[in-house]
């Protein structure tokens, strides 16, 4: 898996890339918490159960099918003043789906453990994408401060943080420009008055 660090930084940056709007704080904590929440099938080691079932590790939690149900259920439980299925209600329902899945999407990207149960339940086959150079993370806190640790956080500043950071400034750039090059209410006023003077 990559870390949980760059799975929530990957759910920042696709939030501001998304809309410069500023945003509650329990937006971003639900964003954040979706990105994560995949990893928490690790439990099933504690059960017995074996990484490869479509119950391990980057099995179910890890699939499209997980991640659309999770949209979902926090679109119409968590924003409950939104009317469900209006415009404003698919947005947020496709941004958590979108941060869910960006995590099985990135474990594809890592070089260690099973490939990614995208399509479970409906097949446990588990796929990894054609480039799959990021260090995978270890599963434990102790070993992610060894050198494995370090060779981790080298390895997703590079593929991961460095271009999200990349979209996420380009996109304030936009906006930017955008921003400046729209028409302000105050040009608009001495045209409408000069428009009433002529009639």
């Amino acid at each position: 898996m990559a870390s949980a660090f760059s799975h929530a930084f990957a759910a920042v940056a696709l939030g501001k890339t998304c809309t410069g709007r500023k945003l509650p704080w329990k937006f971003w904590g639900l964003a954040i918490a979706s990105a994560v929440l995949p990893d928490a099938d690790v439990i099933a080691f504690g059960f017995g159960i074996p990484y490869e079932s479509i119950f391990g590790h980057r099995g179910l939690t890890h699939s499209l099918a997980f991640a659309l149900v999770w949209g979902f259920m926090v679109a119409s439980s968590e924003f409950k003043p939104v009317v469900r299925f209006s415009r404003e209600w698919w947005g947020l329902f496709l941004f958590f789906f979108a941060v869910t899945a960006s995590h099985g999407v990135l474990d594809a990207f890592t070089n260690g453990g099973l490939g990614v149960a995208f399509f479970a339940p409906f097949s446990s086959a588990r796929y990894f994408f054609p480039w799959h150079g990021i260090e995978v993370s270890p599963l434990t806190i102790h070993q992610f401060f060894t050198q494995w640790g370090g060779a981790v956080v080298r390895s997703e500043l590079k593929y991961i943080w460095l271009p999200c950071s990349v979209v996420w400034l380009a996109a304030w750039v936009v906006r930017k420009i955008r921003k400046s090059q729209a028409p302000s209410s105050k040009h608009q006023a001495p045209e409408k008055h000069q428009a009433s003077n002529s009639k």
